[in-house]
C-alpha cells in the first residue's frame, strides 16, 4: 500500500511538472521618474512626475500542433507617489497564436500607434511619455472590447486589422461625440535591414485617421519622420494631447507631420524633434508646433538616465500640451532630468 501510494504521488508531480513545461509566465514593468520645471502659460512649477511606469503579467501555453494561448495583463501606477490603484486599463489581452498568424481579444494600445507615431527614435528622449511625448498626435481608437487579427511575418510584412464593439455605450470612453459606433484600426508594418515603414488607418463613426512613417538607420545615426491626416477628430480649438476629444460637431481636416533623429556614441544617445499641426479646418489660428531635444544615457541595458526639454507654441486659438485652463494661444514647456528603469 506504502509502495503504492509513493508511485501515485510521482506520477502526479511528474504530470504537473509536464504541464508547467508546456506554460510560461513572466512579470515585466518599467518605472520612469521626472524631476521637472514646467510651464503652462503664466504658471511654472517645479516637482516629481511619473511617467507611465507599469507593472504587467504575460504568459504562453503550447497547446501543440504549434498553436498557443496568451495572455498580457498591464497596469499603471504612479511612481512618484505609488498611487494606483492598480487595474489592467493598460492592457487586458488573451489570444491564440500559430502558422496562421494571431488572434487577440480584450484591450490595448492602437496597433495604428505603434505603427506610426511610436517607432524608433520617434518615441525617444522619454519613450513617447509624460510631458515630453509627442502632443500633437491624434489618437482615435476606442480599446475597449476589441477584437484583432495579425498576420504572420511575411517578407518582413505584417499586416493586424482590428474591431472595437460599441456595446451601445455612448461615445468615446464613455464621453464624446461617437455615440454607438464600432470602431476599426488598420496597421502594416514592413521591415528590411535600415529601412522601415508603417501606415495606418482608424475610423470611429464619421471621424477617421490616417498615417505614414518611415525610419533609417545609418551607421550610429537614426532618422525618422510621420505625417497624419485627421478628418473630423473631436476637439475644441486644439487638441489637448494624445486621445483628448472635445465638443461635438463637423471639425474640418487637420494635417500633422514630425521629423526626429538621433545619434548614438558609446553609451550615450541625443535625440531632437520638430513637430508641425495645421489649423483644423477652416478654423484659423487653431495650429501648433512642438519642438523636443533629449540626452539619454544608458547605465545598462535595463537602467538609464536622461535630461529633457521640450517647447509647445501655440497659435493664437490652439490649446495643444494642455493649456486649456490657461487659455487658448499660450505656450507649454518643461525641462527634466529623470530616470528610467526595466525589469
Amino acid at each position: 500500500m506504502k509502495i503504492q501510494r509513493l508511485m501515485l504521488a510521482v506520477l502526479a508531480v511528474c504530470g504537473t511538472s509536464a504541464a508547467l513545461a508546456q506554460s510560461s509566465v513572466s512579470i515585466y514593468g518599467r518605472l520612469n521618474t521626472s524631476i521637472e520645471r514646467q510651464k503652462i502659460g503664466d504658471q511654472s512649477t517645479t516637482g516629481m512626475f511619473n511617467n507611465a511606469s507599469r507593472i504587467g503579467f504575460k504568459g504562453v501555453e503550447d497547446l501543440g500542433g504549434g498553436l498557443k494561448a496568451g495572455f498580457q495583463l498591464e497596469a499603471g501606477f504612479g511612481s512618484d507617489d505609488g498611487s494606483g490603484p492598480l487595474n489592467f486599463k493598460r492592457q487586458s489581452e488573451l489570444n491564440l497564436s500559430g502558422n496562421f498568424g494571431m488572434l487577440r481579444l480584450g484591450r490595448w494600445t492602437a496597433e495604428s500607434y505603434y505603427a506610426v507615431a511610436d517607432y524608433g527614435v520617434l518615441d525617444e528622449p522619454n519613450h513617447d511619455t509624460g510631458f515630453f511625448s509627442d502632443q500633437l498626435y491624434s489618437y482615435l481608437m476606442r480599446d475597449d472590447n476589441k477584437i484583432a487579427y495579425r498576420t504572420p511575418v511575411l517578407g518582413g510584412f505584417t499586416l493586424e486589422g482590428a474591431m472595437s464593439f460599441h456595446e451601445k455605450a455612448d461615445g468615446f470612453n464613455a464621453t464624446g461625440p461617437y455615440t454607438n459606433k464600432n470602431a476599426y484600426d488598420v496597421a502594416a508594418n514592413w521591415e528590411s535591414g535600415p529601412l522601415a515603414l508603417g501606415a495606418a488607418y482608424t475610423k470611429l463613426g464619421d471621424a477617421k485617421q490616417y498615417g505614414l512613417r518611415a525610419h533609417y538607420t545609418i551607421g550610429d545615426f537614426q532618422i525618422g519622420g510621420y505625417y497624419q491626416r485627421s478628418d473630423n477628430v473631436g476637439f475644441d480649438s486644439g487638441l489637448t494631447g494624445t486621445g483628448a476629444f472635445g465638443a461635438l460637431g463637423d471639425f474640418g481636416k487637420r494635417n500633422l507631420f514630425r521629423l526626429t533623429g538621433g545619434y548614438t556614441f558609446g553609451a550615450s544617445q541625443i535625440a531632437v524633434g520638430y513637430g508641425h499641426a495645421g489649423d483644423i479646418g477652416d478654423r484659423d489660428d487653431t495650429g501648433a508646433s512642438q519642438f523636443i531635444l533629449g540626452y539619454n544615457y544608458n547605465l545598462s541595458k535595463r537602467t538609464k538616465v536622461y535630461a529633457a526639454y521640450t517647447k509647445i507654441n501655440n497659435k493664437d486659438n490652439a490649446t495643444y500640451g494642455g493649456v486649456g485652463t490657461a487659455g487658448a494661444g499660450k505656450n507649454a514647456s518643461s525641462f527634466g532630468v529623470g530616470v528610467r528603469h526595466n525589469f
